[in-house]
């Protein structure tokens, strides 16, 4: 029997995409999802090819600006993965009775429209495609993947499920949902989340295990 998974898609002020999951009917805020700032953010990644490895490297600049909220850090910023209770400081998701939230990461290494970056001296270059996501596995910031219960790992495969067949008919050729966690791995938000990268092509080691 299909598990019961309750969906909604909202919109945020700065164009992103935002969608919230439960077990149970949804309850939130109608009207547009909670963004940290109104406007839409300038993200400019690129590729640039590597000779002796073969394959293609995403290179980001602009994700140097992302918050840092981590146990090294841990008052930096307000939480943006925490679900808005102050208007005047709002962060990524709604007050609710969602479980799983995603939605469109406001700094991608990877966007739909991204533009042929200039050429580096020596470098072979192309425009970084595709689609980024971050995937918030509960409104706890304190509860790992690992401490969640069985029904709650469950929903968060479906949701990865979801996305992926969404992305794949989006055009991606390859969909890789991760959680890295802890500083030592670059993540720069505490509270418990995953990513999914969407690539409008194959990357060289996954497409040598076909």
């Amino acid at each position: 029997m299909e598990s019961l998974l309750h969906r909604a898609s909202l919109l945020k002020a700065d164009g992103r995409k935002l969608w919230l999951f439960a077990r149970d009917p949804l309850r939130f805020s109608e009207g547009l999802a909670p963004s940290p700032l109104a406007e839409a953010s300038v993200a400019a990644p690129h590729m640039r090819y590597h000779p002796l490895e073969g394959e293609w490297v995403i290179y980001a600049a602009h994700r140097q600006n992302r918050p840092l909220t981590t146990e090294a850090a841990p008052d930096a910023v307000v939480n943006p993965l925490a679900p808005s209770a102050d208007p005047s400081r709002p962060t990524e998701l709604p007050e609710g009775n969602w479980e799983v939230a995603v939605f469109e990461n406001r700094f991608p290494s990877l966007t739909p429209g991204a533009s042929p970056p200039n050429a580096a001296p020596g470098a072979i270059v192309a425009p970084a495609c595709g689609k980024c996501e971050v995937v918030v596995f509960g409104q706890a910031a304190t509860v790992s993947l690992g401490r969640l219960g069985d029904d709650r790992v469950a929903l968060i495969l479906e949701v990865l499920a979801e996305r992926t067949r969404a992305l794949a008919d989006d055009g991606a050729l390859y969909v890789l949902p991760f959680e890295n966690r802890g500083a030592e791995m670059g993540v720069t938000l505490g509270h418990p989340h995953g990513q999914i990268y969407a690539y409008r092509f194959m990357p060289r080691r996954q497409a040598l295990q076909t």
